[in-house]
């Protein structure tokens, strides 16, 4: 969830704003880049290459070790969350996120979040690898109150749709020869505004603003998963043996948090209540 500066919220009522992951992309406090500083991965033209492009160019793409990993290591910590999700007591879920128990919860996750960070400049991808596995876990954990309010055919339905949207606009991040940077920088500013919006309508409890919030929300994520999407491509070109795994990891967060605050978002609009 790309900074994460925004805050938690996981009261799954109409009054409560769906960001996991405190924001979206402290995991990537530069601009497009691995290492902090400004648009890192954006220098083919300095180096003389260039990845295929089009559909013909998909399956090159695709096979491509960082960003194939970037997928498998996002589709592991999404099952990892869903099992967490089903095997965590409700109940156990509500009292992790009231009182205190909320707040020690919320300095963890903001704790792994740096750490992974760290753990990626140093090249360091059993430890970033680590922090991942547990992140999804947690998260998964806290997510099982949605069992709570929403029905199980209305969950299923959701996560479908939203896999055909990410998957679509994937491929497009894949694929596409536009420069998606204008783009991914829109819907980070769009994201700051909607987690603003999130936290002032806690206390304001206006359910057609909440819906209104969502569905911006929605053409935020698909907006980023297509731009994350073409930054992971960026980074395939540049990577060597020995930085693929810590590369494909930060990418499979990226991915994993577009796809998990999609998912929520979608919820919101789509979900039948119990």
């Amino acid at each position: 969830m790309d900074n994460y500066s925004g805050t938690n919220n996981y009261n799954y009522d109409n009054n409560s704003g769906d960001i996991p992951g405190f924001g979206y992309d402290t995991f990537n406090p530069g601009a497009n880049s691995y290492d902090g500083g400004q648009s890192t991965y954006q220098s083919n033209n300095d180096y003389n290459y260039s990845m295929p492009t089009g559909m013909e160019g998909l399956m090159t793409i695709a096979t491509e070790k960082v960003v194939a990993k970037s997928f498998i290591f996002m589709v592991v910590a999404l099952v990892i969350t869903a099992f967490a999700a089903m095997t965590t007591s409700p109940i156990t879920a509500i009292k992790m996120l009231s009182g205190g128990s909320f707040f020690i919860l919320l300095i963890a996750e903001i704790a792994i979040v740096l750490i992974s960070n760290a753990a990626i400049k140093k090249n360091n991808a059993v430890l970033a690898g680590v922090l991942y596995t547990v992140y999804s876990f947690l998260t998964g954990m806290t997510l099982s109150v949605i069992v709570l309010a929403y029905t199980g055919t209305s969950i299923a339905l959701t996560f479908f749709v939203t896999a055909g949207m990410f998957g679509v606009m994937a491929i497009i991040g894949l694929t596409t020869e536009k420069d998606l940077t204008k783009i991914g920088s829109i819907c980070l500013m769009g994201l700051i505004g909607i987690i603003f919006a999130s936290l002032a309508n806690i206390f304001l409890g206006n359910t057609m603003f909440d819906l209104i919030i969502s569905v911006i929300g929605v053409v935020i994520f698909v907006g980023l998963t297509a731009y994350d999407t073409q930054k992971i491509k960026q980074m395939a070109a540049y990577s060597t043996d020995m930085t693929e795994n810590s590369l494909a990891l930060f990418g499979a967060f990226q991915l994993y948090l577009d796809f998990i605050n999609l998912f929520l978002k979608l919820l919101r609009i789509m979900g039948k209540r119990k």
